[in-house]
């Protein structure tokens, strides 16, 4: 069975670590996709366009099975992967780190370097709020009238949430349930013949 929750960060962080004179700024965000990774790191680039490496790590979905890394420019795994260990480490997902390095003039060999962005990263998770978050799939319900209290009763029963809803001859109701309920919660509305279309609007 899929997992309905993950932990993630519950807002923007930074962490710092520095080594012989190079400086490591690192910053990790809350996202949920690619495109708004890409905001952000083109935001950040702009913000530290001295810096030398703009080394990341992300990962995305509850499953964990969606991540990426990059050196830019640094020695092969002294930067991206050790960032993305960091947040394996704490099992994270839905979140960007990004490590600036503001050269110092030393060189910190590959395993100076591998103990430096691990250390920044570390130090912006142990700066964040972790925070578990559940994975919902949103649905819109219409449905005659007098089915209102049958379908309140499933709402119930599957504890989902209720985000908007509209009464009349015909009502209307925009519902989150999690994942692992929804096959549940879909069949039980699919019984009632006042229940007219069920609508899926996608997963958060």
């Amino acid at each position: 069975m899929a997992k309905d929750t993950y932990l993630t960060i519950k807002e923007e962080s930074q962490g710092l670590f520095r080594d012989r004179g190079s400086k490591f700024i690192a910053c990790a965000w809350p996202v949920r996709s690619e495109e708004e990774i890409k905001e952000k790191l083109d935001v950040l680039r702009k913000q530290h366009h001295n810096a030398r490496h703009h080394c990341f790590a992300w990962r995305l979905g509850a499953e964990k099975e969606h991540f990426r890394f990059n050196d830019d420019g640094e020695p092969s795994g002294s930067a991206g992967r050790p960032i993305l260990g960091q947040i394996r480490k704490y099992d994270l997902t839905n979140i960007l780190i990004v490590v600036v390095r503001y050269f110092g003039g030393t060189l910190l060999g590959v395993g100076g370097l591998i103990n430096a962005y691990r250390s920044a990263a570390a130090d912006a998770i142990e700066n964040a709020a972790i925070t578990k978050r559940t994975v919902d799939h949103i649905y819109e319900v219409r449905f005659g009238y007098p089915a209102t209290n049958h379908v309140m009763s499933i709402i119930k029963e599957e504890e989902a949430e209720l985000k908007e809803q509209e009464f009349g001859a015909d009502c209307r109701m925009v519902l989150a349930v999690l994942m692992n309920r929804a096959e549940s919660f879909t069949g039980k509305l699919r019984k009632s013949d006042s229940v007219s279309s069920i609508k899926y609007l996608g997963s958060v």
